[in-house]
């Protein structure tokens, strides 16, 4: 449970049903705003000839490049998920929200570019994508259906995350590649990370967080895109 949930109140979970319908359909409304927000991002850095600079940017650097970069989104991260668990007001909550996707689009524009301009497959971003929304709606279609609370996912999600940072940046630092394996587990700890926060969202956040429920759900769909679109250009 975030330290936030007792100033906004009871858990969506013991509120009264007219209100959890309404808190879950704004989620998922704000949810799929992200997700369009994050396309029109893309689609606008790319169409600027941004894109063009920012890849190469980060490719030139090389590790130090990515290292530098990493630390900037980890930091950006922290502060959106900051400002949308804020009860101080709406607008700090959505410009959380609005820093993190417009972070998560700089941060995919390498992945992006190699996938745009060097693979054969021109569908490969859309293939990749379909995949990863069909996984997402499978995942939470599991937790609605099930009602379970999957809580005890928590340290797992926790330790995995703390041993991939760990691989990403030994990798960075050592010049290693971590191989296709690795971009499976991560699906697989991805997945893991989306029954958990959905089952959060349900159990945890109160009917007045919604914002924060929203990132964390697009966190979760932004980590399982990446390791998938990295499968799918692995294998082009």
């Amino acid at each position: 449970m975030n330290e936030y949930t007792t100033s906004f109140g009871n858990s969506a979970a013991d509120a009264l049903p007219a209100q959890r319908a309404e808190f879950i359909r704004k989620t998922y409304l704000l949810l799929a705003a992200a997700i369009l927000a994050f396309i029109a991002v893309e689609v606008f850095l790319f169409a600027s000839g941004a894109a063009h600079l920012i890849a190469n940017v980060i490719f030139s650097g090389g590790g130090m490049g990515w290292l530098v970069v990493l630390g900037l989104f980890m930091g950006v991260s922290f502060l959106a998920n900051r400002w949308a668990l804020s009860d101080a007001s709406n607008i700090t909550q959505y410009l959380g929200l609005g820093i993190f996707v417009i972070a998560e689009a700089i941060i995919f524009v390498p992945l992006l570019f190699i996938a745009t301009y060097y693979a054969n497959d021109g569908s490969l971003i859309l293939k990749a994508g379909v995949t990863t929304l069909g996984l997402f709606l499978g995942l939470t279609a599991t937790v609605f259906i099930t009602r379970a609370d999957f809580s005890w996912l928590g340290p797992i999600v926790a330790i995995g995350g703390f041993a991939a940072l760990g691989f990403i940046v030994a990798s960075i630092l050592f010049g290693f590649s971590l191989g296709s394996l690795f971009a499976f587990v991560m699906v697989a700890f991805a997945g893991t990370a989306i029954l958990y926060n959905t089952s959060q969202v349900l159990h945890q956040y109160n009917t007045r967080q919604h914002v924060a429920a929203a990132l964390t759900l697009f966190a979760g769909i932004a980590l399982l895109f990446w390791y998938i679109l990295t499968i799918f250009s692995s294998r082009d």
